[in-house]
């Protein structure tokens, strides 16, 4: 039977059995079927707002498939209020550095951090006028419990250090081991953040290293800037360590998304790929890589951009999006989060940063090195006064030091469940 007759005969199918549903007959077979239907047509079309037209398509090793997208063409577009937007190249300015990082090294050469890169660079790159956008795939979206929360996070995720009340901190499942400055205005911050592979239990549970713009209360109007990398089977469908992005203006009700996955972001350098896997990750006893991330406000037009290493300027989240993060941010963020679903009753085996406890030191434990605000007159300076918090220290912890080659620095996360944390 050719292709054509077969089309045509599942559509007749499927036309009858619209009709017996509408005479009442076979009603359970039909309410399965057309539910089934209407989820993959559901599917179907946010594929399509997704999946822009590619100049052309680049096959990674780890099986993601890489559009080049035309830059005008991106999912940003989607928005309403970016219908006529002249996109902005680069920013007006970038923070100039106040606390010099790249100074000559007093640590033994065993401590000297490699470089890293994406998976996908191995088979291709992308061409200027185009930028690099990982295609979503019908069973990513399929994992999600719903067409519409696919690409979002669970509400309440961000640390609350400020609250006293430890219920609310467990209730959403999410844990943390953060270190912190408020009490100020913030115009950006920037880490040196070391990529590991930790091991997640199960497929909806995940682990990240990030660090977070926030402003607002941590009520309903949280506004959120957070980029690091993650592992989370139940987003991408495996356990690579990936690069991140995410935004809310709502405390992650309706506004926001991961990486390109909603229009927002507006991404203007054709070489790293949100959501792309992150290669190589460093090793216990073994060489060690990071990634330095800055987000910054920029003075002149507004908008919060995002560099990754020294010289990829990724692109800028519009200050449109924001209420509280159109002025500056009052809380600054960098750390590790798990999801921790307590399957039968125990507490979680998903680690965190490399699986060690912070004592564990260089080459064993994940760090943040460098950390570093922006100030009004966009100023990469120390950050002041500088608090932790961890729901669980038994679980997951964070230790924060100081020195003159990593100037603020800290060694965080842990194993989950252990003896000391049932």
């Amino acid at each position: 039977m050719s292709a054509a007759a077969h089309f045509s005969n599942d559509r007749v199918y499927k036309g009858f059995l619209v009709w017996l549903c509408f005479w009442g007959w076979l009603s359970l077979t039909c309410a399965g079927r057309l539910s089934v239907s209407s989820q993959n047509l559901q599917v179907h079309k946010h594929l399509k707002r997704l999946n822009k037209p590619a100049v052309k398509s680049i096959q990674s090793p780890d099986g993601d498939i890489i559009d080049c997208v035309h830059i005008s063409k991106q999912p940003a577009f989607d928005h309403p209020f970016l219908k006529d937007h002249k996109i902005q190249m680069n920013p007006s300015t970038t923070p100039e550095l106040l606390f010099e990082e790249n100074k000559v090294s007093k640590k033994p050469k065993l401590e000297r951090i490699n470089p890293v890169t994406q998976l996908w660079h191995q088979n291709g790159v992308c061409s200027e006028g185009t930028i690099p956008v990982r295609r979503t795939k019908k069973e990513d979206v399929l994992r999600a419990s719903s067409v519409k929360r696919y690409g979002k996070k669970k509400h309440r995720t961000v640390p609350l250090p400020r609250s006293a009340d430890p219920d609310l901190a467990n209730q959403s499942g999410h844990q943390h081991a953060i270190a912190y400055v408020e009490g100020g205005k913030f115009y950006g911050a920037k880490a040196t953040i070391n990529v590991w592979k930790p091991k997640v239990q199960s497929p909806n549970e995940f682990s990240l290293s990030q660090l977070w713009i926030l402003g607002g209360s941590f009520g309903q109007d949280l506004n959120s800037i957070e980029a690091g990398w993650q592992v989370s089977p139940d987003l991408y469908g495996d356990n690579n360590t990936r690069l991140f992005t995410y935004w809310t203006s709502d405390a992650y009700q309706a506004t926001g998304c991961y990486n390109l996955l909603c229009s927002g972001f507006i991404q203007v350098n054709s070489q790293i790929a949100m959501g792309a896997s992150i290669s190589p990750v460093s090793g216990f006893h073994n060489p060690q890589y990071d990634i330095s991330i800055t987000i910054w406000k920029d003075p002149k037009e507004g908008h919060w951009w995002m560099q990754f290493g020294d010289g990829y300027v990724l692109g800028y989240w519009p200050s449109f999006l924001f209420s509280y993060l159109a002025d500056s941010a009052s809380i600054v963020e960098w750390g590790g989060e798990v999801v921790n679903m307590e399957e039968d009753g125990h507490h979680t085996t998903t680690q965190m940063g490399s699986g060690q406890f912070p004592d564990a030191g260089f080459s064993k434990a994940s760090y943040f090195r460098n950390i570093q605000v922006v100030d009004s007159s966009n100023n990469l300076k120390e950050p002041k006064g500088i608090n932790t918090f961890t729901e669980k220290s038994n679980c997951y912890d964070v230790e924060v030091s100081k020195n003159d080659d990593w100037g603020h620095y800290f060694y965080y996360g842990g194993p989950g469940r252990n003896p000391n944390c049932q």
